[in-house]
């Protein structure tokens, strides 16, 4: 009897050092992609988010509390980023979740945390729909801090028409992912507002890794620059096919082809790849961050993933002190109403409450150089 009892009463101390742990803690989750072909960006933002977290937590905290990333892996896949955020909020009940980083993933997960009233931050879901409701209504608890596809379309038809002196173009996009179609779109709109010419629509469906079918039709109408907002795998094949036919038109794409795996799936073809990106490390704004980086994990942080979670991560905190409460009402409210606050990437990060989309977030102009990314030129403007 007298042993059940000392177990019984050892039970509850665990219990409640435990349950006191929790209280000193503020939990946020992070629903990344660490398998599959976006892990290289999903591993990047994880490692960032928790160094960023370490940082924090090595000043003070927030609210007193340390902050906590809870991780799952979403595969780059929309069910699979749904069955995460159901996870993060009844289970692990987390504060606030970052790293939906897919306009895809982030769209399928976003009922979840409406209705669970847990603010989502999107790092590089750059669909305009992500925030904002047919309508025009922004959902409460959503929210990005990286722009948007109608402006990165827009400066890169203005690079296109304006740097590169390009008065032609032809368009490959995959019709089975609204981020290349939506941006083949805003790309199409913009340059030929400008006066450009679009000669050739060309689209695929994702999985095909055969184009010079379609690049035939190109060849046979020559072009000043050749559009191709895809992801890094079909924009690496695309310039290789595309150069083994004899296009020597410049390719630009949009910030899916920011991967080393551009130059490694296309190779020399790659060479004068211009594309919009979110970040660059040639910014000395990253300095700091950057060599911290490379301290801890002995590498580079592949971009624009990890920058942008940390910015992520700096305006849930900047909300939390504000709001003096994790209550996910409270804290969406907070959010929606940051002005002006350092984040990594810019100090003067302000939200917009009409969009939930960040203001004047910068953008580069990144191009394949000597098989490497290097910085051309930096944008700025209303998102």
């Amino acid at each position: 009897m007298f042993k059940k009892i000392i177990i019984t009463v050892l039970c509850l101390m665990l219990f409640y050092s435990f349950a006191l742990a929790q209280e000193d803690t503020i939990k946020i989750g992070a629903n990344v992609s660490l398998t599959g072909a976006s892990s290289m960006w999903g591993i990047s933002e994880l490692n960032a988010l928790k160094m960023a977290a370490e940082q924090i937590n090595q000043d003070g905290g927030v609210l007193g509390k340390k902050i906590v990333i809870i991780e799952y892996d979403n595969r780059a896949n929309p069910p699979e980023a749904v069955i995460v955020n159901q996870r993060l909020i009844d289970r692990d009940h987390v504060a606030a979740i970052i790293g939906l980083a897919q306009s895809g993933t982030f769209i399928a997960a976003r009922t979840v945390a409406e209705e669970g009233k847990t603010p989502q931050i999107g790092t590089t879901a750059t669909n305009p729909m992500a925030t904002v409701a047919e309508d025009g209504k922004p959902f409460k608890y959503a929210f990005r801090v990286c722009f948007i596809d109608p402006f990165q379309g827009k400066i890169a038809a203005n690079f296109a028409y304006n740097e590169l002196k390009a008065k032609t173009a032809s368009i490959v996009y995959d019709v089975g992912s609204d981020y290349s179609s939506w941006l083949a779109d805003y790309f199409i709109e913009n340059f030929t507002a400008l006066g450009g010419k679009i000669v050739n629509e060309e689209a695929f469906r994702s999985g095909e890794l055969d184009f010079r079918a379609i690049l035939g039709k190109i060849k046979a109408s020559p072009v000043d620059i050749l559009y191709v907002p895809t992801m890094q795998k079909e924009a690496g094949l695309i310039a290789k096919q595309a150069r083994d036919l004899g296009i020597t038109a410049p390719f630009m794409g949009g910030d899916g082809v920011a991967s080393p795996d551009l130059m490694t799936i296309g190779g020399e073809a790659t060479e004068g790849f211009y594309f919009t990106n979110l970040a660059d490390l040639a910014d000395p704004l990253l300095s700091e961050w950057l060599e911290d980086y490379r301290a801890i994990y002995n590498t580079d942080p592949v971009l624009p993933n990890p920058v942008m979670a940390v910015d992520a991560l700096l305006l849930v905190v900047d909300a939390i002190k504000r709001a003096g409460t994790t209550d996910g009402e409270t804290l969406a409210s907070a959010i929606e109403n940051t002005k002006n606050i350092q984040v990594l990437t810019t100090d003067n990060f302000t939200i917009d409450p009409q969009t939930h989309n960040p203001l004047d977030k910068p953008a580069v102009i990144n191009v394949v150089k000597d098989g490497k990314f290097e910085y051309v030129m930096s944008y700025s403007g209303e998102n």
